[in-house]
């Protein structure tokens, strides 16, 4: 980041952030401009700070004065400081959250994850997540467990992916499965596996997609294929392939396994090898239009699914007191499955 440094701000661990504004930012809105200078920050976190009045500006020597105003324009030259407040992690609590529940014992406890299903509480979403129901339902044996914000969360699903999940109930169970998810099945048995309905057919059978995947340089929601980024490589096979209106092929059923386990990795792959998700407004918008060569009840199945169509279907790991290898296999979703059914009738 040119011109800007980071201090203490005070005895409270604040951060104070200075900025000088070089006019090469894209934009002159100074939630804009932010964005750009200090990508550590979430957007909606400078926005909140800005209304709080933790921003300030000085231009021409004049004393610097706080901008309540996200959409306020600065100039070239300004200097800009936020003061960022340390940020206070409230302690999640229990929600009744019903859990369908596949596998449970006194170390792991195996769910089948619906969609619109927040693994944990984050900034937008502070309750009615899988977590507040694990603590719900598992009670203090959860506690201390891989942080108060994520107890027991040894990997996750994005919210509108289904399928199956595997959580940690007790410090052992914790450290032998993060091990297994970090190792991703190179020396162990651990395997997950993905159905996605991707648009268009391959020209193979299967492949691997070997690609580093890292945070978009201007999106900051979505991840993106970078040579700067960690390695990433995904497996994927087809399994059927579907047809439109007109006989051609439209899309197709990928069978994917990780290698590895970066943020939204299937949904960033698919969509770098030109075949994204079907129903992914993040990866695949510009394939919308070609829901139009489906047939009417392929349409609204797909407008009906309102998501990414992915669903994480098997999961295969040591059990980590027994060593026992246990997996699961959880089959499609309601939505899915009629998706599947009316591409395979290309109704």
């Amino acid at each position: 980041m040119q011109n800007s440094s980071i201090q203490d701000a005070s005895a409270t661990n604040d951060v104070r952030l200075d900025i000088t504004v070089l006019g090469d930012e894209g934009s002159t809105r100074l939630d804009r401009v932010l964005a750009v200078r200090s990508p550590a920050l979430s957007r909606s976190r400078l926005k909140a700070l800005i209304l709080a009045g933790q921003v300030t500006i000085a231009r021409n020597e004049a004393a610097a004065l706080p901008v309540r105003d996200p959409a306020y324009h600065v100039a070239a030259g300004d200097t800009i400081t936020i003061d960022v407040p340390p940020a206070i992690a409230a302690e999640p609590e229990g929600e009744d959250i019903a859990l369908d529940i596949v596998f449970e014992d006194d170390d792991i406890i195996v769910i089948n994850k619906p969609k619109g299903l927040v693994v944990h509480p984050a900034a937008g979403h502070e309750t009615g997540t899988l977590v507040n129901a694990l603590i719900a339902h598992c009670g203090a044996t959860l506690s201390g467990i891989g942080g108060v914000r994520r107890p027991g969360i040894v990997h996750r699903l994005d919210k509108d992916t289904t399928g199956l999940m595997v959580v940690a109930k007790n410090d052992h169970a914790h450290q032998s499965l993060s091990a297994q998810f970090a190792d991703h099945g190179r020396t162990n048995e651990m395997r997950r596996g993905y159905m996605a309905f991707a648009w268009g057919v391959p020209k193979r059978q299967g492949g691997t997609v070997n690609a580093p995947i890292d945070r978009h340089p201007y999106a900051r929601e979505k991840m993106a294929v970078r040579d700067t980024g960690r390695e990433a490589v995904t497996h994927w096979d087809v399994k059927q392939e579907f047809l439109d209106r007109h006989g051609k092929p439209v899309a197709s059923l990928l069978a994917c396994q990780l290698e590895t386990g970066r943020t939204h990795q299937i949904r960033v792959h698919l969509a770098h090898i030109q075949h994204p998700l079907m129903g992914d407004s993040v990866y695949g918008p510009h394939f919308k239009t070609k829901s139009n060569a489906l047939g009417p009840r392929s349409q609204r199945a797909l407008a009906d699914l309102g998501r990414q169509a992915l669903h994480a279907y098997m999961l295969t790991l040591e059990h980590p007191r027994t060593g026992e290898i246990r997996e699961w296999i959880s089959e499609l979703p309601a939505d899915l499955e009629l998706l599947r059914s009316h591409l395979a009738a290309t109704e």
